[in-house]
């Protein structure tokens, strides 16, 4: 083989073997995604799945472009690759015109119609409020039914979350913060009040002391789900902004949805019930809700500061939930930070 034939075989080879790592950069950049999946300011996400087809996350409010939003709403196809959609609650109800905090959002088929639960407040009262809007729209706009849920002290009801009991087919509401008890308490069929002669539990409580490894001073952001025989209760605390933030979420699961409810702490005898904590690159991740993937794996859907850019906001971040003896876990415990595949969106 002469010098040019050598050359020529060798080119080829070499091209061949770049075109090779470009495809498979590429498979992986298309099967793949890294956290951020938002990366502008989006506190306490609610994600669901509409029955258009789309994923729709919902947050508390936040100044975009130089204009308050009161709810904000995104959506996506694949839980990835969000894009903005508008103010979900673009005229505020009559009893509230400021901080509307912590949206959560469910579809009742039979009704045909999206409930949005969130709180607010105003200057006239002492406390903060939980109010219900309705919309025959995953996208809005929701109307509030004309006045508040229930309304207290300081921001103790903030934070709510509806959902259908898969056994007993009872419509709860979980909330709760303000250094108390997270709490349940059953709906009414129509979703706008609660439900007649149903009486408020208390689910988990609030552990008060000056230990670094506690997140538990404040207890709030619930979220329910059913698998395998239990309900598992996440929740976040105990600070979840600022330069002092310190926010993880944590987990407590019961056979009964209105509980009593066991921390992980309680359960395995640990330090905390602490299932994602802080690392290097993401600070103070918090506030979850879990959505399913169309091959049913749970994803974790959360808020977190990014160490580099903590002034950027509270932003999105996703990652699988997988359960290892009876209790669920993420990661090694704190947000993934290299290539993790994408959800199985059909």
């Amino acid at each position: 083989m002469n010098y040019s034939v050598k050359y020529i075989f060798w080119s080829v080879v070499f091209m061949s073997l770049l075109g090779c790592k470009s495809r498979e950069k590429e498979v992986i950049k298309t099967t793949t995604f890294v956290n951020p999946v938002y990366i502008k300011d989006f506190p306490d996400p609610t994600v669901i799945k509409a029955a258009d087809g789309y994923y729709y996350a919902y947050g508390t409010n936040t100044d975009l472009n130089g204009k308050s939003i009161n709810i904000q709403v995104l959506k996506t196809k694949n839980l990835v690759d969000w894009s903005y959609v508008g103010d979900a609650l673009p005229t505020k109800p009559k009893w509230a015109d400021k901080d509307f905090w912590a949206p959560h959002v469910l579809y009742d088929a039979q009704l045909k119609t999206y409930f949005l639960y969130y709180s607010g407040e105003t200057a006239s009262a002492p406390g903060k409020c939980l109010g219900v809007a309705t919309s025959k729209s995953p996208a809005g706009p929701f109307i509030d039914k004309g006045e508040p849920l229930l309304c207290g002290n300081g921001f103790i009801n903030i934070d709510p979350m509806a959902f259908d009991d898969p056994k007993t087919g009872k419509k709860l509401l979980y909330w709760g913060s303000g250094f108390e008890s997270i709490k349940v308490q059953e709906l009414s069929e129509d979703r706008l009040h609660f439900k007649e002669g149903s009486s408020l539990k208390t689910l988990v409580n609030p552990i008060i002391n000056n230990d670094p490894a506690n997140y538990q001073n404040l207890v709030e952001g619930s979220w329910v789900t059913y698998h395998d025989g239990y309900y598992y209760l996440y929740y976040s605390g105990d600070n979840c902004c600022g330069e002092k933030a310190h926010y993880a979420v944590m987990v407590a699961r019961s056979k009964n949805a209105e509980g009593p409810f066991e921390t992980l702490e309680e359960a395995a005898k640990t330090a905390n019930s602490v299932i994602l904590n802080k690392n290097e690159k993401w600070v103070a991740p918090g506030h979850n809700s879990v959505v399913t993937d169309d091959n049913g794996q749970e994803w974790m859907v959360y808020h977190a500061i990014d160490s580099k850019n903590p002034n950027g906001g509270r932003i999105v971040l996703i990652d699988k939930i997988t359960y290892k003896n009876g209790w669920p876990t993420v990661n090694s415990g704190s947000p993934s930070t290299k290539p993790v595949l994408k959800p199985n969106i059909k």
